[in-house]
């Protein structure tokens, strides 16, 4: 493989105008347990952070709820003011206490997410806003409405949406033009694989998130260990070259709290798998 730099993964331009290296980094890790309140280790997490622009990794995926806050305020502290990186974030999700996810998207509380955002952040617009949940027990269009609204007054540039269906990307674009979507999906589980489809077609960057799951796949004597082995590389690396590979808008964001895993992953850039690998692990899990 070669040097290690997300450049190596190609790029994407988010919403047709924001280019970024398509091998992001996930911000979600740099919390403590449970993805709740401040790292373990502060400094680790800061060096972590300085370490994606000397790795060519210059779009970073966040959110409001991951700490809550704890990730933005971190990510503001290790790189700004963010020259050459695009910072996205998410909003709509509360937090109660460790590993509990509560979706609320009343349009005032959508808008509190990213006026506390960009002053956490330390920015004038977002880059990237995207909704982290729907919220069922809200109509949709009135949440969609909000984004479009903000997105009118130039609070954030380009919008996006995460776990969503084909219909909701649909509903969502008669209001504002949808630049990302960011759905579960990896090697092992392709349950977004309609979603993908959709996004591919309509250039709207994909966001696969928990990128290096393999499931059964990890296991010694698979598909994938086999390949790995083979090529010299771990199984996330192998993962992430197959992700890449899927889908010209796929936009992999692993995510860790160590420096020294997120070279490896990083590695995953630069790793190429022939037609014939590609195609034993596209079939692996079908």
């Amino acid at each position: 493989m070669a040097s290690i730099n997300a450049a190596a993964s190609g790029t994407f331009s988010i919403g047709g105008d924001l280019e970024v290296n398509r091998l992001g980094f996930g911000a979600m890790r740099v919390t403590g347990k449970g993805i709740w309140g401040d790292p373990p280790d502060h400094a680790k997490a800061i060096a972590v952070l300085k370490k994606l622009p000397e790795l060519g990794i210059n779009f970073i995926d966040t959110a409001d709820s991951y700490g809550p806050f704890v990730s933005e305020d971190l990510i503001h502290e290790a790189l700004h003011p963010y020259k050459g990186l695009v910072v996205a974030t998410k909003g709509g999700l509360t937090r109660h206490g460790p590993d509990i996810w509560a979706p609320v998207g009343r349009p005032e509380y959508l808008r509190q997410c990213v006026l506390m955002s960009l002053r956490r952040l330390k920015v004038d617009r977002i880059d990237l806003w995207q909704l982290h949940r729907v919220d069922e027990k809200v109509p949709a269009d009135e949440q969609f409405d909000a984004i479009k609204q903000m997105q009118a007054e130039g609070l954030i540039r380009h919008a996006g949406l995460s776990e969503v269906k084909v219909e909701q990307i649909e509903a969502a674009q008669k209001f504002f033009k949808v630049a990302t979507v960011q759905n579960l999906y990896n090697l092992g589980n392709r349950q977004s694989e309609e979603v993908l489809d959709y996004c591919e077609k309509h250039n709207i960057g994909f966001i696969p998130w928990y990128p290096l799951a393999a499931g059964a796949l990890a296991k010694e004597g698979s598909v994938l260990s086999k390949i790995a082995q083979k090529l010299g590389a771990t199984n996330g690396q192998v993962a992430l070259a197959w992700l890449l590979r899927r889908s010209k808008v796929m936009l992999p964001i692993p995510g860790t709290g160590d420096a020294e895993h997120l070279a490896e992953n990083v590695k995953g850039a630069s790793l190429e798998l022939s037609q014939a690998d590609f195609e034993a692990l596209e079939h692996a899990v079908k």
